[in-house]
């Protein structure tokens, strides 16, 4: 969707907005919802307030993990980002139907993280997992390991690793690439200056490439633009990464998470805006964010 009112350009991108994973999730929960006459979710389908709230009016109630425990003879959709081994357990226990949106990528992952990890306990090693401490994604990695993965957070975190120890690296779907591969090189320099080479290091790249591919194609995007509205909700982990990179590319880079943010942003000072938002970005609501912006915009 391109607008443009006199001197004013507002340009959408059109590789943002909803990975296929999410795009799965949401139509096997509208599918649900006209044949339930309740359907729960466990968490939030998506880290997007505004697609959450659509989908509520629809019928669909969002739940806790705690409320979830205690459920019975009911329909229960499970998210893109996966669950634990337990909640398939607590479902069968309790009678719940579930539906399973797991992303393929995240459930191939999953699997891959269970075998490291049984491997690496018959050698006294040790499985981390590059990703966000209770992220839905990482809780659900976790489970596989009986939640004894180190999650490594950020690249400073290097000290909790032990590299006299077999080393098996993972890492959550979303996270930025560039920061993965840095936490290799430091995990490989670590080694080399404690004279722990000779101690296996194993590295599987599991970050989602159409994740990853969005970083370049981003980086071309908000560097075309005055102005970059970067539309994505508050919990979105992937949307803190993408906004980093916008940031970093151009400076005049806002975070909203909806139209009700924008006149806290100096838009009026630009000739051209795009619009772009993270994999959890509804694509109505870059349009909604678009359009105000003509509607408002006067040179």
């Amino acid at each position: 969707m391109d607008t443009q009112q006199n001197s004013t350009i507002v340009e959408i991108d059109p590789k943002s907005g909803f990975c296929f994973g999410v795009i799965n999730a949401i139509k096997r929960a509208e599918q649900a919802l006209t044949e339930n006459a309740t359907l729960y979710c466990l968490g939030d389908i998506v880290h997007n307030g505004a697609e959450v709230a659509r989908l509520e009016e629809m019928g669909l109630q969002t739940i806790t993990r705690e409320q979830f425990y205690h459920l019975q003879n009911c329909t229960v959709l499970l998210r893109a980002h996966g669950e634990p081994p337990e909640t398939y357990e607590i479902a069968k226990k309790n009678n719940i139907t579930i539906i399973d949106a797991t992303c393929p990528v995240v459930l191939q992952l999953q699997k891959k993280i269970k075998k490291g990890f049984e491997q690496q306990k018959q050698q006294n090693g040790q499985v981390l997992l590059f990703g966000k401490h209770g992220h839905a994604e990482v809780v659900g990695l976790q489970g596989q390991t009986n939640n004894e993965a180190i999650v490594v957070t950020h690249v400073h975190d290097i000290n909790k690793i032990d590299v006299s120890k077999p080393i098996e690296l993972f890492s959550q779907t979303t996270k930025s690439l560039s920061e993965f591969k840095e936490l290799q090189q430091l995990i490989i320099a670590k080694k080399q200056k404690t004279g722990n080479m000779e101690v296996p290091f194993i590295s599987h790249d599991t970050i989602c490439r159409q994740v990853a591919n969005r970083e370049t194609e981003l980086r071309k995007f908000a560097s075309k633009y005055d102005l970059i509205l970067f539309v994505s909700g508050k919990k979105s982990s992937n949307g803190k990464v993408l906004f980093d990179i916008c940031k970093e590319v151009n400076p005049y880079t806002f975070f909203i998470s909806s139209v009700h943010d924008i006149e806290s942003v100096p838009y009026h000072t630009a000739s051209s805006i795009g619009v772009c938002g993270a994999t959890s970005t509804p694509k109505w609501l870059m349009e909604d964010v678009a359009r105000y912006i003509h509607e408002h915009t006067v040179h």
